[in-house]
């Protein structure tokens, strides 16, 4: 199947989406630090006003808050930025939620360099490690649009805490609308035979962007998107690279932590096997646009082509 997109949207309106929908679940009551129209959480407050909870600028009692009320039945999602949804409320994450494993849904808008020119103190590039390593936190980074908010309706449905994650700029949609999500299950985008590439959040589409012009070279390249990395997909990794050798693992993250570290270390144990990481190399970011870092930190579609090349070079 070939994807095209005709229409681009950020995915934190795919999570706004999502809420507003969830509105009609009466035990679903959602928490926002002072940022109500950055996590687009008008729809829900319009549908269920009396469910919201604006706790302003503190985090930390927010994911108190959201703790509590699971202990009584509902299903809290909170709502701030990626940086502060992380970092700064880490230890009440780790202590009020994942040690007791409480049913909280942990989203996260703004994620990665792609917030652009807010600079370096708020493109978080480091969260999905830290989440990744509570133990039982599922953690969720969908890819477009589409796929964030059929993520947003599917982490109703599941009994534990999650991190979803996704961003603020306006990317192609391209995922089907009516494509299931299953939790912990990668989907197999493109067949192919050289070279795997999985790739998770924005990364996806650029993979595939790199995909098509790799095909131009005569270089067959099957594209995974691992939306979560948190149960990891682990059979559907290991059938492709019994076929093509070779892995490139493609995130806006810190290649230490991420998701590479994740494939890196399922394929030690299973299945040793060259990979090459597209991500960033171990640094803070800077403000410039979306485009401009991406280029510039080595996490867009020309990088991903030049891992293939790299691999099937060797």
């Amino acid at each position: 199947m070939k994807y095209t997109y005709t229409d681009k949207k950020d995915t934190r309106s795919g999570f706004g989406a999502g809420l507003a929908q969830l509105a009609e679940n009466p035990n679903v009551v959602a928490l926002c630090a002072d940022l109500i129209g950055s996590l687009k959480m008008e729809g829900f407050i319009e549908k269920a006003p009396e469910r919201f909870f604006q706790v302003g600028i503190a985090e930390a009692n927010m994911m108190g808050i959201a703790a509590g009320l699971a202990i009584n039945g509902k299903i809290p999602f909170t709502g701030t930025f990626a940086n502060f949804s992380t970092s700064r409320v880490y230890d009440q994450i780790r202590q009020s939620i994942a040690y007791s494993g409480k049913n909280v849904k942990i989203c996260a808008s703004h994620a990665g360099l792609t917030l652009g020119e807010d600079g370096a103190t708020h493109q978080v590039l480091e969260d999905i490690g830290m989440m990744k390593m509570l133990p039982g936190m599922t953690v969720i980074n969908p890819c477009d649009f589409n796929q964030t908010k059929a993520a947003t309706l599917a982490i109703a449905d599941f009994d534990g805490p999650v991190y979803l994650r996704f961003g603020r700029p306006a990317v192609p949609v391209f995922i089907p609308e009516d494509m299931p999500f299953e939790i912990g299950k990668g989907i197999l985008l493109q067949e192919g035979t050289d070279v795997t590439i999985v790739a998770t959040g924005h990364l996806v589409w650029e993979s595939l962007v790199a995909a098509e012009e790799l095909a131009k070279d005569g270089i067959s390249c099957e594209v995974i998107n691992i939306h979560t990395i948190k149960p990891l997909d682990e059979e559907i990794i290991l059938k492709s690279v019994e076929k093509t050798n070779c892995i490139v693992t493609a995130e806006e993250h810190n290649f230490l932590g991420g998701l590479g570290e994740s494939v890196a270390g399922m394929l030690a144990r299973k299945r040793p096997t060259r990979q090459e990481f597209v991500a960033v190399n171990d640094t803070f970011g800077e403000s410039a646009t979306p485009a401009e870092l991406m280029r510039k930190y080595g996490i867009d579609s020309v990088a991903v082509t030049e891992a293939v090349k790299r691999l099937v070079k060797n």
